[in-house]
């Protein structure tokens, strides 16, 4: 891959990363397509495969097929590996190979591997790179010794595979889950409800593979000296944990009132955390009331953070919009946060992802809609999950056709690169008019 990457210079870095995805998507989708994935040892669909497999490198978690009753133990080994890479990112993965074989990393790979990761600058990306990597398997490691106890209690020798698996699919945000048996399928980690050790674990996981690795070397470097860190880092940690408490004090209001207070305050963290792009759930989503079901909703389109495992419009999307919306209500010029002007372009650019993500969003859920005869919350409530990387489902992914499937899988590829990643790779190269058009008002609002 570092290679392919050295030899296409032609490309540029938004077009490398589209392509790398794309090519992963291609691979672990032939890969599952192979009798030996499937426990019942029979080649699976190729839609299947590829909706599986974009699922996996896109870090969803919708799923076509019960993960844990439908993949062997070669498919699940497949599904995991595409989630790690996905959650890394191609670029990532293709640039550590290079440096751990020795290798040169040239300018080109530099450039791919700052775009990826969402770095503000080409120097000191080999030593991020190595940080992102490190750190990636410190956390993994760290969280399935700490759920291990709890996994083979329930399920002996098989529980070491679970706890490494849904620490590296909580970690990548993926929401992949390795839970159901013949009798009962989709059943994701329900049965953890009540545990404290494994709750308070994935959710840690997913907090911290969703605020983002430059974040990450925020906290190593300057550790609780907060006014130190990046405008980026502040505003991430800061929506991070509104986007969190806020939404579990509405669900625990309004939701789980039949359980008892630690199992309802277990529950209503989980759910506000794995909306954010994770997919796991404790809960039967479907019970919740249609007012926490649009909170939800609104949660997925959000997502995690920049350079993260995650996926949606980003917390700093909506940090900036809500930031020129205080600005434009005080009849200021220019929008600030934490004592820092933001720049013009920053705002454009948030502006363009909301409205990219929203007619994604919508216009996704009116052709499910249209083509399955189902009604349109469920349709927005599965594209928004879809788009957002999230994995959360209605229940309706499995009955879906090859069309809506096909949007679901547009949606999750949309969501996993990036809105602005793929314009700027339609549109690289091509001249830019520097000329302007005559300025006349005009009145909004």
């Amino acid at each position: 891959m570092a290679d392919l990457i050295q030899k296409k210079r032609h490309l540029s870095s938004f077009q490398s990363i589209i392509l790398g995805f794309a090519a992963l998507i291609l691979i672990g989708a032939l890969l599952l397509m192979l009798p030996i994935a499937s426990k019942s040892r029979t080649f699976t669909p190729f839609n299947e495969a590829l909706f599986t497999a974009t699922s996996a490198v896109c870090v969803t978690g919708l799923v076509v097929h019960d993960t844990a009753s439908y993949w062997s133990a070669f498919g699940q080994s497949i599904i995991i590996i595409l989630i790690q890479i996905g959650g890394l990112g191609v670029v990532t993965v293709a640039v550590s190979f290079a440096l751990v074989s020795g290798r040169r990393i040239s300018l080109m790979q530099r450039s791919t591997m700052q775009e990826s990761i969402s770095a503000p600058k080409v120097g000191g990306i080999v030593r991020l790179t190595g940080f992102v990597l490190k750190t990636t398997l410190f956390f993994e490691m760290f969280g399935t010794l700490v759920m291990l106890p709890s996994f083979i209690t329930r399920f002996g020798v098989k529980g070491i595979w679970m706890a490494l698996f849904h620490s590296v699919s909580a970690f990548c945000n993926a929401g992949f889950d390795v839970m159901g048996t013949k009798t009962a399928t989709y059943v994701s980690l329900t049965s953890f409800a009540d545990d404290p050790v494994v709750n308070m674990m994935l959710m840690f996981l997913i907090v911290i593979g969703g605020i983002g690795f430059l974040t990450w070397d925020d906290i190593f470097i300057n550790r609780h000296h907060f006014k130190k860190y990046r405008l980026q880092s502040k505003i991430i940690l800061s929506s991070t944990a509104v986007f969190i408490l806020i939404p579990a004090l509405f669900f625990f209001i309004f939701d789980f009132s039949d359980l008892t207070a630690l199992k309802r305050l277990l529950n209503s963290l989980f759910q506000s955390v794995t909306t954010r792009t994770a997919g796991f759930n404790t809960a039967d989503i479907s019970k919740m009331t249609s007012a926490s079901k649009a909170i939800m909703i609104v949660l997925m389109l959000i997502g995690g953070s920049p350079g993260s495992t995650a996926g949606g419009m980003k917390t700093t999307t909506v940090a900036v919009l809500f930031a020129n919306a205080i600005a434009g209500f005080k009849r200021k010029n220019d929008p600030q946060l934490f004592g820092r002007r933001i720049e013009t372009k920053a705002v454009k650019n948030a502006a363009t992802i909301l409205m990219m993500y929203f007619a994604l969003f919508i216009g996704g859920a009116l052709v499910i809609s249209v083509a399955e005869h189902l009604p349109i919350g469920t349709c927005l409530f599965e594209t928004a999950s879809a788009i957002g990387t999230v994995g959360l489902t209605m229940g309706i992914t499995p009955q879906l056709g090859i069309v809506s499937q096909c949007v679901l899988m547009l949606l999750m590829f949309f969501g996993r690169v990036g809105g602005l990643t793929l314009i700027h790779a339609a549109i690289s190269g091509t001249n830019q008019n520097l000329s302007k058009f005559p300025q006349e008002k005009v009145t909004v609002g």
